[in-house]
């Protein structure tokens, strides 16, 4: 475990596991329980990047049979959220201020997403995560940003 962040130690070693991701997802799923309701699946996580999946199913769509924009946004924030986990220097802590989201188009097959950062939104301050979810056939259905705040944990 070469990484010193607690998060990317714990997807690292449920890696290893049989079904590992689903391990690793359903337990970081119960830091907020609302993101279990779409049963997601993080497939990648590293600093700065995460990708997640949840499937097209009853619980999660809509009067009209696509996936519900709640529910997209939803897996946006568990994306964003396990990024920021796994990419936030120690001394360092976040919330979320905001989202800004486009619906694109219609989301009729399981949903891919993707949180993206860089070094640089490791700063104090308000910082954007870029989101982006894609239908199967790699359309985007919704993209955005979700602000975080920035602030330096108080000293003990």
């Amino acid at each position: 475990m070469a990484n010193g962040n607690y998060l990317i130690n714990l997807y690292e070693r449920c890696l290893k596991m049989p079904f590992g991701r689903k391990i690793f997802s359903t337990m970081f799923a119960r830091k907020a329980p609302y993101f279990a309701t779409i049963k997601p699946l993080i497939t990648e996580l590293e600093p700065n990047f995460c990708q997640l999946t949840f499937k097209k199913r009853k619980a999660v769509q809509n009067h009209i049979g696509t996936v519900h924009a709640i529910a997209v946004c939803n897996g946006m924030e568990m994306a964003m959220g396990a990024l920021a986990e796994a990419s936030i220097p120690k001394h360092l802590r976040w919330i979320p201020k905001g989202m800004n989201v486009q619906y694109l188009a219609k989301t009729n097959s399981d949903v891919t997403i993707e949180a993206k950062a860089s070094d640089q939104t490791w700063q104090v301050g308000e910082q954007p995560i870029t989101v982006e979810a894609k239908r199967d056939d790699g359309t985007v259905v919704a993209a955005g940003e979700i602000i975080i705040y920035v602030s330096e944990k108080p000293k003990k």
